[in-house]
Parts: C-alpha cells; sequence; structure tokens
C-alpha cells in the first residue's frame, strides 16, 4: 500500500473520530437530540468500516448501509459477523 493510500485511509478515520466526538459533545446536553447524535454514529460507524474496507483493497461501493459494511467485514474477520447494528443504518438515511 502507497503513502497516498494509507493517507486517504486516515482522512476515513479522522472524520469518523470527528463524528464519535459530536456524539460526545452531544451526548453531555441537557436534552439531548437523539436523531442527530444517532446520525453521528451511523456515519462514524460507516467510515470506521469503510476504511477497514479499503486498507484491506476491498473495493468500497457507495452505500450508508452498515448491514452491508459488516457482511463485508466479515470476510476480513468473521467476528463482525456477530455484531448486530440494530437499525443504525436508518439514522444514516433518515437524516438525509
Amino acid at each position: 500500500m502507497n503513502e497516498e493510500e494509507l493517507r486517504f485511509i486516515k482522512q476515513w478515520i479522522l472524520k469518523a473520530e470527528e463524528d464519535l466526538l459530536v456524539v460526545h459533545q452531544l451526548l453531555k446536553a441537557d436534552t439531548p437530540v437523539t436523531g442527530i447524535i444517532g446520525f453521528h454514529c451511523q456515519q462514524a460507524s460507516e467510515k470506521f468500516l469503510k476504511a477497514l474496507l479499503l486498507y484491506h483493497k476491498i473495493d468500497v461501493v457507495k452505500t450508508h448501509n452498515i448491514e452491508y459494511l459488516l457482511e463485508k467485514c466479515s470476510k476480513i474477520d468473521n467476528s463482525f459477523s456477530s455484531i448486530d447494528p440494530g437499525n443504525l443504518t436508518d439514522y444514516g438515511v433518515e437524516m438525509r
């Protein structure tokens, strides 16, 4: 993997970490806005999963479907198949 590819993957991870930072900040609010928190949780999950796929040189299609991404990641590490994302995908779609 070349330096440019690694830099691109790191950008995905940094953006995912920003989403998590927003989640942590929003959870501290007196009245947490759960829909927005869910959206940023979905976004962080999506970006982390896509970064893993890219690192393993697996093509990433344009999707927000966490279940699909988990299925792809389970080909790298079977433990991903035991993750239940609940309705996390819905937060990415509903918020758009």
